[in-house]
């Protein structure tokens, strides 16, 4: 599982989603990726269940990327304890996902073997996702790939 090696404080705020991916929302080190149709927080079990779903459906070939982080610590009063005494202790570690970003890359497998496992892995994660290959524009927010210039209608413009 995923967890920070030390952070410089223990407990955060819970915060919220709002907007989408600015960064993170193309497929910068694999041909193929798949990418978080809605917000959410991910946690590093969610993470890791997903990767082992998609490197069993590839076996040896190909490589995976995983582009998010678990950061945020998620904290947790223990069972049947009253209320107040502070705030609980870490339970667990989560990632925070826009619409939008790129969750996880592959390389070096057909692109419908590379579908599969990226569907397999989909399953295990509480969004929807969608299957984007490299070049093309986000599937979520719209966004073009870098070196690619916006197609406008009408000629000049």
């Amino acid at each position: 599982m995923l967890i920070p090696k030390r952070v410089k404080r223990r407990k955060q705020h819970r915060g919220r989603i709002k907007g989408q991916a600015h960064k993170g929302n193309k497929v910068a080190y694999g041909e193929f990726g798949l990418v978080a149709v809605e917000g959410a927080r991910i946690t590093s079990r969610q993470i890791e269940a997903a990767r082992i779903a998609m490197t069993r459906f590839i076996k040896r070939g190909g490589q995976v990327w995983i582009d998010i982080f678990p950061h945020k610590p998620i904290t947790r009063h223990p069972a049947e304890s009253r209320m107040g005494s502070g705030k609980g202790a870490v339970e667990y570690w989560v990632a925070v996902v826009k619409p939008g970003r790129v969750l996880f890359e592959m390389a070096g497998v057909p692109e419908e073997a590379a579908r599969e496992a990226m569907r397999l892995a989909g399953h295990k994660l509480p969004i929807k996702t969608k299957f984007m290959v490299k070049g093309q524009v986000n599937p979520v927010t719209g966004e073009l790939p870098e070196g690619s210039e916006k197609i406008t209608e009408g000629g000049e413009g």
